[in-house]
């Protein structure tokens, strides 16, 4: 796990070594300054030599200003060391995530994606930055410290050694017993995210509904449980003060006695006593600094782990050895085709098809809800890859080709149509980045979408807020269809996308694809039988499986399920 996240460091490994390295010099001349101060005590103050006063004096002030500009430096290099870390660490998960197939996304949660690149990583900048230089500081203190304490007094000294294993053994007993909580905390902290996310996104219907109320509890449970699991979490870190407090005054009481005795028996002098006491504070300071380090490494192992989960996530869907650049046409052909989101074939949501549609082809998809409908438009992009069977778009697999060159011949609306922050004109660019304004206006006319937007005072650059909340659902279907339309795609896949659209605009934009793109293959999945009544081919889906293919006249004649739709649908005009 460590190597996985080390290897975020990169081009701040400089910045790690320095930070560390200054910190070991900064330790060095803190702990050579109380040495060098008995010998001021002893051989200056009580002897009472001026000039031995100043000249001790003088060095002292310039090791203590030295040790200050390494202080200085090695917090300029830790905080530039971890905060590189972490904006490599972040952009390490989020290129990983634009990789993930649509099986891989629907591993982890938007809101738990969103938790991991935001509060884990940055516990994790958080300890790092102790650990290369509090980390460094503390281990390197209580060493040289302990050594030169025992110089001054061995005897004496061995009162560290006595409290340093039982402080040890208390501090690895707490964290054996909070690690898990903390677990439980980050992934509870997913949970209040989505909530979260789920009514700002949907804040709309709340209000609607009058449900706030029902919002602020469900909130209020979480934040609950949040606060429950961190009280526990810190209950059991609440006995790392109470250890350290016992450690320090141990030491303290024990140093005071004996230094006392020694003194007065003329086995120690003042200054020795002095620089003993002075010592007992540096070790004690660095025991104390440990168990802090100690505290954020446990809150950070638990986000470390998630992160890493984000960072070794594999994509279901890999690009092959020698991949086709080129999709000759828009045929499609499905062999034996089975499909299953978890990947286990007992288990298939979409079983034996076999299917074959030839380029420029209008190919209508009805069927009712949990039908597929969309899982099997949606093996043609190879969003998903099918179980069993395999799919081919212009003769060849689409397994053979560069995963660009499919999803770029094979464009989809998908049935939740989005749109990103952005003027119409930057939204529409999704489809081609260099598009121009006149390839732009086309593509909105086909899409009829072209007879709102200069209504518009700003025309094609009106701001599209986030998600397109500033206009209606068949305006936001009729953009992203001509955002479809832009790629200039061998196969146009509708996925349920004029649904909120009128039948009058329904027709025409039917009428545009027929006259204007006849040599695009395009695949219409819809509820209504007047969006594919007049297609080339209807496709009737049922359970997973196709039950019926055929025209209009066809399927009216010889299909029960396709003449029970049309006589629902048809029965309010009779």
């Amino acid at each position: 796990m460590i190597k996985k996240l080390l290897k975020s460091v990169r081009e701040y490994k400089k910045a790690s070594f320095l930070a560390p390295l200054c910190v070991s010099m900064e330790v060095i001349l803190e702990v050579a300054i109380p040495f060098i101060m008995s010998f001021l005590i002893d051989k200056g103050i009580s002897a009472g030599n001026m000039g031995l006063i100043l000249k001790i004096g003088a060095v002292i002030i310039i090791l203590a200003c030295i040790s200050l500009l390494f202080g200085v430096l090695s917090g300029n290099y830790a905080a530039l060391a971890s905060s590189g870390f972490a904006g490599n660490l972040r952009k390490d998960m989020y290129y990983n995530v634009q990789r993930f197939s649509f099986s891989n996304i629907d591993k982890f949660s938007t809101s738990s994606i969103i938790t991991r690149l935001t509060t884990d990583v940055t516990n994790i900048q958080m300890a790092y930055q102790m650990i290369i230089r509090v980390a460094v500081r503390c281990p390197l203190m209580l060493v040289f410290s302990l050594i030169m304490a025992a110089s001054v007094n061995k005897r004496m000294s061995l009162i560290f050694l006595c409290i340093v294993p039982v402080l040890g053994g208390g501090l690895l007993l707490i964290a054996a017993k909070a690690h898990p909580t903390f677990e439980k905390v980050f992934d509870t902290y997913d949970v209040l995210n989505n909530v979260v996310q789920e009514n700002l996104r949907g804040i709309r219907v709340v209000k609607s509904f009058v449900r706030e109320q029902h919002e602020k509890e469900k909130f209020g449970t979480v934040s609950k449980q949040i606060y429950r699991l961190f009280t526990k979490a810190e209950r059991l870190l609440a006995f790392n003060g109470p250890l350290m407090q016992f450690s320090i005054y141990f030491c303290m009481i024990m140093i005071s006695w004996f230094g006392a005795k020694f003194v007065v028996g003329g086995k120690l002098t003042t200054g020795q006593l002095t620089s003993l006491i002075t010592y007992t504070m540096q070790i004690l300071m660095s025991l104390m600094m440990v168990s802090m380090v100690f505290v954020m490494i446990i809150i950070s192992r638990a986000s470390a782990e998630r992160i890493v989960e984000i960072l070794d996530e594999q994509p279901s869907i890999a690009q092959p050895e020698n991949p086709i650049h080129t999709v000759k046409d828009g045929s499609i052909r499905f062999e034996n085709v089975g499909f299953s989101y978890s990947g286990d074939k007992d288990k298939l949501c979409l079983k034996n098809v076999n299917l074959e549609i030839k380029a420029g082809q209008t190919v209508g998809i009805i069927g009712g809800t949990g039908s597929s409908k969309s899982t099997l438009v949606q093996l043609i992009p190879r969003i998903y890859d099918a179980t069993e069977g395999a799919v081919y778009v212009g003769g060849v697999n689409v397994k053979d080709y560069d995963l660009e060159a499919i999803r770029n011949a094979a464009s989809m609306v998908l049935q939740k149509n989005v749109l990103f922050s952005g003027t119409i004109k930057e939204n529409m660019r999704w489809g081609d980045e260099n598009a121009t304004d006149e390839q732009i206006k086309e593509a909105c006319r086909l899409a009829c979408a072209d007879e709102f937007i200069e209504t518009f005072p700003d025309g094609y650059n009106t701001y599209i807020e986030q998600g397109g909340a500033n206009v209606s659902g068949g305006q936001r279907q009729r953009l992203c269809i001509a955002r479809a339309l832009l790629k200039k795609p061998k196969i146009l896949v509708l996925d349920d996308s004029t649904s909120a659209v009128d039948t009058k605009t329904d027709a025409q934009i039917r009428e545009a694809f027929a006259t204007k793109i006849p040599d695009t293959t395009k695949l219409i999945i819809a509820q209504r039988i007047s969006s594919v009544m007049h297609a080339d081919m209807i496709i009737v889906m049922d359970g997973g499986e196709i039950n019926a293919v055929g025209t209009h006249e066809e399927l009216l004649a010889n299909n029960e399920i396709y003449r029970e739709v049309y006589e629902s649908q048809t029965k309010g005009d009779e």
